[in-house]
C-alpha cells in the first residue's frame, strides 16, 4: 500500500478554492499509484479558529461531493481538515472519503488552550481500515503527547498519521517527539503539515515521515507545496515538491 501525505499552502476562508486545490495534489497522488492521502489540520478553511464558526460545517456539505466523487473514480481515499458543526458546538474535524464505503469523521480530542475559546474535543479515537492496515488519525496538538499515541497503539494502530498546521517552535518539538513515539511503538509515523500564513503565525511546512524504528525517511522544505509517499511495503518514502514564495 503507499499512503500520501500533502503540503499545501491553503487560502484562508476559502473551501471553494481549497478544493480546488486539494484536487490538484490529489490527482499528483493518484499518478504515483496512492491509496489514501491526507491534507493538513483545518486544510479547507485554513487554520483560522476565529473563523470556524461560520465556516464550520458537516461531511455531508454539498460542495464536499467532488471529493466524494473523486475518491470513487480514481479508488484512493482522502482526508482533508474542516471545522464541523454538531448542534451548537464545532470541532476540529478530519473528514474521510472512502472509495468503497461511507465517509468517515474524526474530531480532535485534545485541544490547545488557545483553541479552547472556539472548539470543543472530540471524544474518541478514530481508526481507519485502509487495504486492511489500522491507521490512527491525531490532529496537530495531541500528536505531542504520549498519551494519544499510546492509546492508539492499544487500540491495535498500525501506523500513526498527524494532520497539523505547526509553526517553526512547534516542528522542532515535533521532530524530537515523533522518533521516541515511532520507536517505542513500532509505529511508522506520517504528519501532514501546511505553509503559509495561519491565523496569528506562520506555518513551517517540514511534513515528515519516520519509520518504525523511528528514522526520519523522508521531509519537505519549508517554503514548498508537495507529497510524500510511504511505501508500506518496502518501508521506502519519496516526494514531489513544488516551490513558491510566502
Amino acid at each position: 500500500m503507499r499512503i500520501c501525505i500533502a503540503q499545501i499552502k491553503p487560502q484562508q476562508g476559502d473551501i471553494q478554492k481549497n478544493i480546488e486545490l486539494h484536487r490538484k495534489w490529489i490527482e499528483s497522488a493518484v499518478s504515483e499509484q496512492a491509496d489514501f492521502i491526507c491534507f493538513p489540520e483545518l486544510s479547507l478553511t485554513g487554520y483560522e479558529p476565529t473563523l470556524a464558526r461560520q465556516l464550520a460545517t458537516d461531511q455531508n456539505d454539498t460542495r464536499l461531493e467532488i471529493l466524494q466523487q473523486i475518491s470513487q473514480q480514481k479508488n484512493i481515499d482522502i482526508a482533508v481538515g474542516l471545522p464541523i458543526k454538531r448542534a451548537s458546538k464545532i470541532y476540529i474535524g478530519m473528514v474521510i472519503f472512502h472509495a468503497n464505503r461511507p465517509k468517515e469523521t474524526y474530531l480532535k480530542q485534545r485541544l490547545h488552550a488557545d483553541e479552547l475559546p472556539f472548539f470543543m474535543a472530540g471524544k474518541e479515537q478514530l481508526l481507519l481500515s485502509i487495504n486492511d492496515t489500522l491507521i490512527a488519525p491525531a490532529i496537530c496538538y495531541e500528536s505531542l503527547l504520549f498519551e494519544h499515541a499510546e492509546n492508539a497503539k492499544n487500540l491495535g494502530a498500525q501506523m500513526y498519521l498527524a494532520s497539523v498546521a505547526k509553526s517553526e517552535k512547534g516542528i522542532k518539538k515535533a521532530y524530537s517527539h515523533f522518533p521516541k513515539v515511532a520507536a517505542k511503538h513500532s509505529l511508522p509515523i506520517l504528519m501532514s503539515n501546511c505553509v503559509g500564513a495561519c491565523d496569528n503565525f506562520t506555518s513551517a511546512g517540514q511534513s515528515a515521515i519516520w519509520g518504525a524504528e523511528g528514522s526520519l525517511k523522508k521531509s519537505l522544505g519549508t517554503h514548498t507545496e508537495g507529497i510524500l509517499i510511504f511505501d508500506t511495503q518496502t518501508s521506502a518514502a519519496f516526494k514531489k515538491e513544488k516551490g513558491f514564495k510566502l
